[in-house]
């Protein structure tokens, strides 16, 4: 089983942090364990919860305790977690200040919740060693473009786009390599891995989550029409898992 990673959002915007619980509800990941809506509430939750806790997201200006004081708290505690500062506040000797701190992230408001899920998994991958989870990353991408798992166009894009990854210029010889290497691995022919491929593409243009197709196909995508074909789609997700790759290394 996937091991979680375990968010606390501390901000006083409660239509941010329920829209942010929303978005994070179903996912295979990350899991928001609580929201906290003051300074004051959300340092109690830490101190009584620190080992549930991987990764505290929260704005510099809150009611009761500001974010600054949490984060001095926390040092004087000697409690290490993993800090992404969500805030409209830009002034420069504040920032310096909680930088000083070693926040991983700063991000200026109003915030992309596809790039927050970046950041919280780059984080996660960090932490593991550097390791390079492929598996995970594909597995959540394919998640949130809509495909079930449970058809044989899945674990074929899944392995496709990893056959990719590996070599870019199979790409070119798609229907000569990549759908007979697939074929081979799953005991089928290539003709059926192409057309379970092209029917989970299918499913993804009606199912997936719209936002995060623009991010990856274009802002101009119409999902209406102009289905990427089964090698763009595969190169494509294969470019988005080298990008995930880069957050690690860099």
């Amino acid at each position: 089983m996937k091991s979680s990673i375990k968010v606390l959002v501390i901000d006083n915007n409660e239509t941010l942090t329920k829209d942010i619980e929303k978005y994070f509800s179903s996912h295979e990941v990350i899991k928001v364990v609580a929201c906290k809506n003051n300074g004051e509430e959300g340092l109690s939750y830490i101190l009584n919860n620190t080992n549930n806790i991987d990764v505290i997201l929260m704005d510099l200006i809150l009611p009761n305790l500001d974010g600054l004081f949490i984060l001095g708290e926390l040092a004087k505690r000697h409690i290490n977690k993993n800090i992404i500062i969500a805030t409209n506040f830009k002034e420069e000797n504040i920032l310096e200040e909680a930088n000083e701190y070693g926040i991983d992230y700063y991000m200026l408001k109003p915030i992309s919740f596809m790039s927050l899920e970046k950041r919280i998994l780059s984080i996660n991958l960090k932490n593991n060693n550097k390791i390079f989870n492929q598996d995970a990353i594909i597995t959540d991408l394919l998640h949130n473009l809509g495909i079930p798992s449970h058809i044989r166009g899945y674990q074929y894009i899944k392995e496709g786009i990893q056959i990719v990854y590996r070599n870019t210029n199979m790409i070119s010889y798609i229907t000569k390599d990549v759908y007979p290497e697939i074929a081979k691995k799953f005991q089928t022919t290539p003709t059926r891995v192409e057309r379970a491929i092209r029917h989970a593409i299918e499913i993804s243009w009606s199912r997936g989550d719209i936002n995060l197709m623009e991010d990856i196909f274009g802002n101009s995508l119409n999902v209406n029409r102009d289905k990427p074909t089964n090698a763009e789609y595969l190169t494509t997700l294969a470019e988005r898992l080298k990008v995930n790759h880069n957050l690690v290394r860099n």
